[in-house]
């Protein structure tokens, strides 16, 4: 198992990116919670990952606190719930919230996630009540990212591969205002609307 990973970014494109570790480029996808807190392409970046082996794949996720990966690690337990809606999970809501989300049973809240229907949230809801420990304090500081080429196609990017239908993820990023913003900027404003 693959644990952590340290090298530079050779490339983002939420929800991946390639950590290059002395030659060797590491494709990740991760939750656009530590996307946020990525540094720029070519800086050193520090990851907890998680190694996912299928049949026809292994996928490295990769995360910037303790807490995320933790979260990661329980949802893909729940019956119904695989790494692909997990990492939305990540995605459209923090840790806390999601902890919130369940202390306080609100299945509305959990069914505005993409992926998550009504008979998912209720599952997460019950099972997920008694997995949640208490969040530990690591965190991942937050640096600016770099302005991508195109952050509009980048950010509606995002959003489909995160299960949003590409309608959706346009009045989404229609919803996120106008004004220059980055890919990250764009994708937090969304998501964030969607909620």
């Amino acid at each position: 198992m693959i644990g952590s990973i340290r090298g530079r970014i050779a490339s983002k494109t939420p929800p991946q990116l390639m950590v290059d570790v002395a030659g060797v480029g590491y494709e990740i996808e991760a939750p656009m919670s530590t996307f946020f807190l990525l540094p720029s392409v070519g800086e050193e970046v520090f990851l907890l990952t998680h190694l996912v082996v299928r049949e026809d794949a292994h996928i490295l996720y990769g995360f910037g606190t303790h807490d995320e990966r933790r979260l990661f690690r329980s949802l893909i337990k729940v019956s119904g719930v695989g790494p692909k809606i997990a990492l939305a999970l990540l995605s459209g809501i923090n840790v806390e919230a999601f902890a919130l989300c369940v202390q306080n049973q609100d299945i509305a809240a959990l069914t505005k996630v993409p992926g998550i229907g009504r008979k998912t949230a209720e599952r997460l809801v019950v099972e997920m009540k008694d997995r949640l420990g208490p969040p530990s304090e690591v965190a991942v500081s937050a640096v600016a990212s770099a302005p991508g080429a195109n952050p509009e196609a980048e950010a509606f990017g995002a959003l489909v591969a995160l299960g949003y239908k590409p309608a959706e993820a346009t009045r989404l990023l229609k919803a996120a205002g106008p004004g220059t913003h980055s890919t990250e900027e764009l994708i937090r404003r969304a998501l964030q609307g969607a909620i």
